[in-house]
């Protein structure tokens, strides 16, 4: 079985995880939704990704590749698919599942801290990310790339799994299979070199990610091997 990756914007992914899977063998297929691509049918995939954009949930209307995302994701559910969901990608999850997708109270952009719920310490594919790759010591609380503005509301029976300051919503599971990060795992140094280019923070940021990264895309491989490689 293979990997389906839908991207909503073309300059937001797949990044670590392209990396990843192509480095273990493991069959996908990217979808450009932003640009009008149209996605296979779901029968020969068991993993379903759907990564960022700066577009809003609430925003169907100016952009109909969101609701055939939406549908996507509805459908991927019902066939009981692993799903992972990043920024956009987890509001549009949030959204399938009935919650509310809104503005949050600012934006949250750079390296900084998320910290993992009572139920995110006992989730065993959260305590994965949470192990530092290189010391192999756990983490409760520790940085990830952040870049959004809006929020959710938790979806009924979705499990709580991360927080931020700014942010009480930052990571769910539903069911056992559905996971949803407000955070980007997938970042590599291209991409956030490229979100930046003429900004005034371009040089800070590429700074502090030349510090951080190798700790941080280990976290993601760590949780990458299990969602991937293993049946959940």
């Amino acid at each position: 079985m293979a990997v389906l990756i839908l991207k909503n914007i073309s300059s937001e992914g797949p990044g670590t995880i392209e990396n990843f899977l192509r480095k273990d063998d493991i069959p996908f297929k990217i979808v450009e939704m932003g640009s009008g691509e149209t996605a296979p049918p779901l029968e020969k995939f068991n993993t379903l990704v759907i990564l960022g954009g700066p577009m809003g949930v609430y925003e169907l209307d100016r952009y109909p590749h969101l609701l055939t995302g939406s549908r996507i994701i509805r459908e991927a559910i019902n066939r009981d698919m692993k799903i992972l969901g990043i920024c956009l990608g987890s509001q549009m999850i949030a959204h399938c599942l009935g919650a509310e997708v809104h503005p949050g109270p600012e934006k949250e952009i750079g390296w900084r801290y998320i910290e993992l719920t009572g139920d995110g310490l006992k989730d065993p594919l959260m305590r994965r990310l949470a192990t530092h790759p290189q010391v192999g010591d756990f983490w409760r609380k520790f940085k990830v790339f952040h870049w959004h503005g809006d929020t959710f509301d938790l979806p009924p029976g979705a499990v709580l799994l991360a927080s931020s300051r700014l942010y009480k919503h930052q990571a769910f599971r539903f069911g056992n299979k559905v996971y949803a990060f407000q955070f980007h795992i997938e970042v590599t140094r291209d991409m956030i070199r490229e979100w930046f280019q003429g900004t005034p923070d371009k040089d800070r940021m590429i700074e502090e990610t030349e510090k951080i990264y190798e700790e941080c895309s280990g976290r993601a491989i760590n949780f990458y091997k299990l969602i991937f490689r293993k049946s959940l």
